[in-house]
């Protein structure tokens, strides 16, 4: 069974299923509530019932106030609908309205992607939850006030954990620890979400994706937020790398093109090696873009990865007919001791 929620102040509707929360519902459907903990203790995602009825679990409501409950008010991380309801509700417009938060965090796993990329999965407290837009990073903060940056690769939706995708670089101060000492449990201190590389949702023009490297990261959160949100926008994935071991999520990315006929993917090599037996596209991964499409107006862009790849697509890109305004890039600079 489902039930419809509308938003009084814009008459939308979006359907909720009688085992999720309005929150989760809204967060399926592309409609940015605001929240923090999603545990009923902050109170950042409180509404207003206007007609209808909910229900809560068992989890104690630290959140609203009895007053409040009464006038109507609800927190939508925990109330779940059990008719049809008409609710008022904030919506995150922007980077602008995302509070910008340090909190700790432990390790909950650590995966091996390739010989020098590792998968992060980290975990906050349970009173916590950090809201961001698709493609934002945060910052781990390290000692003596040094930080990195590192790329979310989770959906919104999806955030009962973060995940970061770490390259290894040699005298890499961050790289070095969580390749050789960092484990399963270990603590860690993040501030974010920060940038404003993010899924611009207003729009519906088709996307141009290039990725390089860990680059990859920030656009597998942006294409999972669009497959978890049904949002019908044809994408054409591209993925640089140098050889085929650094396509690390290469069968994710297939997938995603195998099963939704709005997704084409197409992975770069620029140096294949032989026991690759690469039959693929090989170059810049720029330019392999820039021989499949010989007019980009009409087009947006998103690109992450290395600055000499950024920089040759903001420059290329323009000249076929991009409008700079609809380039939308983030350039991973290296900081080896930091």
């Amino acid at each position: 069974m489902s039930f419809t929620i509308t938003l009084q102040s814009k008459n939308e509707i979006f359907t909720a299923r009688e085992d999720e929360t309005i929150l989760a519902a809204a967060l399926r459907s592309s409609h940015s509530f605001p929240y923090g903990c999603r545990n009923g203790a902050c109170g950042s995602c409180k509404g207003k019932i206007i007609s209808g009825n909910i229900q809560y679990g068992e989890i104690p409501l630290t959140g609203i106030t009895e007053e409040e409950h009464e006038t109507g008010f609800a927190l939508f991380c925990q109330a779940r609908p059990i008719s049809d309801l008409i609710i008022e509700a904030r919506e995150v417009a922007g980077v602008g309205d995302l509070a910008i938060r340090k909190l700790p965090s432990r390790v909950a796993k650590i995966e091996k992607l390739s010989h020098d990329v590792l998968r992060l999965f980290l975990k906050l407290p349970a009173t916590e939850r950090l809201q961001f837009l698709a493609g934002q990073y945060i910052d781990i903060l390290l000692q003596n006030g040094k930080r990195r940056s590192f790329s979310l690769a989770n959906a919104p939706y999806d955030d009962e954990f973060l995940e970061l995708h770490i390259r290894h670089y040699d005298g890499g101060l961050f790289s070095e620890y969580a390749f050789h000492k960092m484990h399963e449990k270990s603590l860690l201190r993040i501030e974010g979400p920060l940038g404003t590389f993010f899924l611009r949702e207003e729009s519906d023009n088709p996307i141009i994706m290039v990725a390089g490297g860990t680059g990859f990261a920030p656009i597998k959160s942006i294409v999972e937020h669009l497959l978890g949100n049904s949002l019908k926008r044809i994408i054409y994935l591209y993925w640089g790398a140098r050889g085929r071991q650094d396509l690390y999520l290469h069968e994710l990315a297939k997938s995603w093109a195998d099963q939704n006929k709005y997704i084409h993917y197409i992975p770069v090599l620029s140096e294949p090696g032989k026991d690759d037996q690469w039959q693929g596209r090989t170059g810049f991964v720029h330019n392999a873009v820039l021989s499949d499409f010989a007019d980009l107006s009409g087009y947006e862009v998103y690109t992450c990865g290395p600055p000499p790849m950024v920089k040759a697509i903001q420059k290329t890109f323009v000249e076929r007919g991009l409008a700079e305004d609809y380039i939308y890039s983030d350039s991973f600079e290296f900081a080896p001791h930091g």
